[in-house]
């Protein structure tokens, strides 16, 4: 019998800011290793023409055959863009430069708002009985991320805890709710997760305290550190809860997958 309380299909979560440098490739490699230390199957879609997620989880250049790229473009089947990575129960579509291309040739697409929604749909998900999928979106609001937004359940936001950090977040969420009012009414702000915070600066303090004053149940309790640890990971194409399981950097996502796992966590009758 299938688990009533588990929802059809993974839940699909678009991690989302269109300003860069913000921890979005940092914060779905490092949430997606620690659901997948949890326990649960996670997929990681690396929608951002750069590829650092790919990179960062041990996916080499040459490697990148198929891409989410052809997945968007050319109706590949998941089968051959999904690759394993280093981390038990952890996957990745991995992206390449050639991803740059895709918003000029999505353009004349007349589906070209649905198509990561139609493929992340595929009857080939089945056979990977997933938990969780998480979107690396690219640092801008453009199409790639508006078919990420459509694709999704919900949308976690990450906000650097710098001067001018919820500059730009009203434009993120007049895009979100533009995508609720023409393809996907159910999409919902997952919410807001605080990264490089410095709990010794005061700016980071003010940057936490605008933000709930602003936003509220919003924004997550748990707060990402600025750490090293987080910073070194990439450079050993690893996620920091393998690079360094003891660290304040790992606690703290381990924290964060928890906490999103309770915020989805069914309702008792």
């Amino acid at each position: 019998m299938p688990d009533p309380s588990r929802p059809t299909g993974p839940r699909i979560i678009a991690v989302a800011n269109q300003k860069g440098g913000v921890g979005k490739t940092t914060t779905t490699i490092n949430l997606g290793a620690a659901l997948a230390e949890i326990g649960k199957r996670v997929l990681i879609v690396d929608l951002d023409p750069q590829g650092n997620a790919s990179t960062g989880l041990g996916i080499d250049v040459d490697d990148r055959e198929f891409t989410t790229y052809e997945l968007l473009l050319e109706d590949i089947d998941l089968g051959q863009v999904i690759q394993p990575t280093k981390s038990e129960n952890l996957v990745i579509i991995p992206a390449t430069v050639d991803l740059s291309s895709a918003d000029i040739e999505l353009i004349s697409n007349e589906k070209r708002s649905s198509l990561l929604h139609d493929a992340l749909r595929q009857t080939a998900m089945d056979r990977y009985d997933l938990d969780y999928v998480l979107i690396d979106c690219p640092p801008s609001l453009n199409l790639l991320t508006v078919n990420a937004m459509v694709a999704a359940h919900s949308v976690l936001v990450p906000l650097q805890s710098e001067f001018f950090a919820l500059e730009g977040l009203s434009q993120l969420m007049l895009t979100i709710r533009e995508v609720r009012q023409s393809a996907n009414p159910n999409l919902r702000i997952e919410g807001v997760v605080l990264t490089m915070f410095d709990a010794r600066n005061n700016l980071s303090g003010q940057v936490e305290k605008d933000a709930r004053d602003n936003l509220g149940d919003l924004v997550f309790q748990t707060l990402i550190p600025r750490n090293v640890r987080l910073s070194e990971a990439p450079s050993y194409s690893m996620s920091v809860l393998d690079y360094d399981p003891q660290s304040r950097g790992a606690d703290a996502y381990r924290a964060l997958a928890r906490e999103l796992m309770k915020n989805n966590a069914p309702v008792a009758a």
